[in-house]
């Protein structure tokens, strides 16, 4: 195994007794020392599972888990959740009401290094508590605190033991929107600073975009595709991928040498495309890749406009009767109605083949 992973995963799969469909299917990768892992995907695809299998929570059907080229996991051996270097951030934040702030993070130090003088423990709170920026908040009680504080905390309890692995089960999705962009750069700062490596759950894909080194894309209990924010957004596996993770539109296309043709038009690009002549499928060109121009006899029809603050998002519909979308700044605004002919700003828009 190599040294400088934190976590293994190897052929990991789970089958509930009540249901025979797989939760998990051949699941395999390797988390680095300070390396924040987001698990993407829609309700139902896995994620939480591999959470609670990572945590302890549940046991493998097959595969193991490695920490610190340690086995936890494995169908004959399941170490407890308590005995695992790990930490955990739950959705609903769990935190004691009946504690103080100073309590509720001593409860998990009292309970991993019951070694720790009374002195240590309390360094330990004021540190935590200054890393997450919470700092002169020992004495409060939860109720106290607003939504995006009690997160912190949460945060800070899980973090105060000094865990190899934290474990994040959509931290964010009680809070408000507001609050949830702000602290989401907020938690990848706090991470990166405890150099504590971490996995979170998230069906959110700006803040997984936002918070992870990687991203692993789920589907129906498989990975679909597993790289950087910028090679899950850049260069999707799959049209499922690009779907869940981008705001794309997918216009039908046929390769003519270098140009694609589509009903709002033909497309000439740089791009090389490793595909033969005729071939038919669809382009993937993303909202703010258009350029919408007002053309009288243009094939496309704006047929909504949104004002977004800082651009527009239009509604589009062609001559026959597909929708599609596209942004724009302020500074380009088209009347509803208008008919409009559409370039594509991308030179290397990517292209499903058709099955």
């Amino acid at each position: 195994m190599n040294q400088a992973s934190i976590l293994q995963i190897e052929d990991l799969c789970k089958v509930f007794a009540t249901n025979q469909t797989p939760a998990l299917s051949h699941i395999n990768f390797r988390l680095q020392q300070g390396e924040i892992l987001g698990l993407l995907g829609p309700s139902g695809c896995g994620k939480t599972t591999l959470l609670r299998l990572i945590a302890g929570f549940e046991t493998p059907t097959e595969g193991h888990i490695a920490l610190n080229n340690q086995i936890v996991s494995a169908p004959d051996c399941n170490t407890p959740p308590e005995r695992r270097n790990t930490g955990m951030v739950f959705q609903d934040y769990a935190l004691f009401p009946h504690f103080n702030i100073a309590d509720n993070i001593a409860f998990g130090l009292r309970h991993r290094h019951q070694k720790l003088s009374k002195p240590a423990i309390k360094q330990r709170i004021e540190e935590t508590l200054a890393l997450v920026g919470l700092a002169g908040l020992e004495k409060r009680y939860p109720h106290e605190l607003s939504g995006g504080q009690q997160q912190r905390i949460a945060l800070a309890r899980a973090l105060a033991p000094r865990p190899a692995l934290i474990l994040l089960d959509e931290p964010l999705s009680n809070l408000d929107v507001q609050v949830r962009h702000h602290l989401r750069q907020e938690i990848r700062q706090i991470i990166k600073a405890s150099g504590i490596s971490a996995i979170f759950v998230t069906h959110d894909q700006e803040e997984a975009l936002a918070i992870s080194d990687r991203i692993a894309v789920m589907r129906a209990g498989k990975m679909e595709q597993l790289g950087t924010p910028e090679e899950i957004y850049t260069r999707p596996s799959s049209r499922f991928v690009a779907e869940f993770v981008t705001q794309a539109n997918f216009l039908p296309a046929k390769i003519c040498g270098d140009t694609w043709e589509t009903e709002i038009g033909k497309f000439r690009v740089a791009a090389v495309v490793p595909h033969t002549n005729d071939a038919e499928g669809e382009l993937m060109v993303r909202e703010e890749e258009l350029d919408l121009i007002p053309h009288e006899e243009a094939p496309v029809v704006v047929r909504e406009r949104q004002f977004l603050g800082r651009e527009y998002r239009y509604c589009l519909q062609t001559d026959s009767g597909k929708y599609l979308h596209a942004r724009t700044g302020i500074q380009t605004m088209v009347p509803v109605g208008s008919r409009v002919e559409v370039k594509v700003q991308n030179e290397k828009p990517h292209f499903f083949l058709a099955r």
